[in-house]
């Protein structure tokens, strides 16, 4: 296909196929940080953001419990750092206007209190809760997205079933009546079932999968990073999933990320964007990881 013609298409099916409900720019690179979740002191204003990057702050985290765990049957609240108000987020979209902003549901935990995945009682009155309380947080918040990183499942058979039914439906019904434009995934080894049938139920209304690489413990060298990407793109297809950087953390460390985006590319790979966890760890590193991440995106690929 000529290159003309390919980027009519892309443009065609952008418009045409994926307008109503909200998915991305077929040629965006996008950065994903999460940003709140730790408690350490952070602020959007301290991180670099590079012009040419559709940059996603993910706010961690809103969660339908109360603050001593009890569920609160899909009534979302946001425990995100304090010092992240609305005011904070509506600044730093003005002053970067190729920002966004989305609220990460769940987590793992809530002070002391794991969070786990539970089945609804009445599964569509926790999608109207819980369709109700996003749409009060987005427009609080001057939110774009959410996305969604239940890490924790209860052994039932038809736990994932419902768990995909549910998010799916509240996805959906968020992009269709606009409270929302974009919508990510954050699964890891050990929660990737659930969201294997979340994707392929409702992988059209899913932009991004955030996967937690640096939780695979295989994922430690370029080469096994590749192996590992490889793997997760046959769950969740290549374009949509991003490789994921854990700073200070867990999985495959410095300069080695950046050498397995170089392998990943030379071996056919289009890296989309980059996911941090997160900026509440970056600023001991004066955001090393951000900038070079942006740097390497907007080098590379189509930019």
């Amino acid at each position: 296909m000529e290159t003309t013609n390919l980027y009519q298409h892309c443009f065609l099916l952008c418009i045409a196929g994926l307008a109503f409900i909200g998915l991305q720019s077929c040629d965006a690179k996008v950065m994903m940080e999460y940003i709140g979740a730790t408690g350490k002191p952070v602020s959007f204003v301290s991180v670099p953001i590079r012009e040419g990057i559709d940059f996603h702050f993910i706010l961690s985290f809103a969660i339908d419990a109360d603050s001593s765990g009890k569920t609160q049957n899909g009534i979302f609240s946001p425990y995100w750092l304090q010092t992240l108000t609305p005011d904070s987020v509506a600044d730093i979209k003005k002053r970067h206007p190729n920002v966004k902003a989305l609220a990460s549901l769940a987590g793992w935990s809530i002070y002391n209190t794991v969070i786990v995945w539970y089945n609804p009682l009445d599964p569509q009155k926790w999608i109207s809760n819980a369709f109700a309380s996003l749409k009060d947080i987005v427009s609080k918040y001057h939110l774009d997205g959410i996305d969604i990183d239940y890490e924790n499942f209860p052994k039932k058979d038809n736990n994932s079933t419902i768990f995909a039914y549910c998010i799916g439906e509240l996805i959906t019904q968020l992009k269709k009546q606009k409270v929302i434009t974009v919508a990510t995934i954050a699964p890891y080894y050990l929660t990737a079932e659930p969201y294997i049938e979340l994707y392929k139920r409702y992988g059209g209304v899913i932009d991004y999968v955030n996967y937690q690489f640096y939780t695979d413990k295989v994922a430690k060298t370029p080469e096994l990073y590749l192996k590992d990407f490889a793997d997760r793109a046959e769950e969740f297809g290549k374009d949509k999933l991003l490789p994921s950087y854990e700073v200070n953390g867990r999985g495959i460390q410095g300069q080695g990320f950046f050498n397995a985006l170089s392998l990943l590319e030379k071996k056919g790979f289009a890296v989309n964007g980059v996911m941090i966890f997160s900026a509440d760890a970056s600023g001991e590193t004066e955001y090393y990881y951000e900038v070079t991440s942006q740097d390497f995106l907007l080098k590379s690929g189509k930019l």
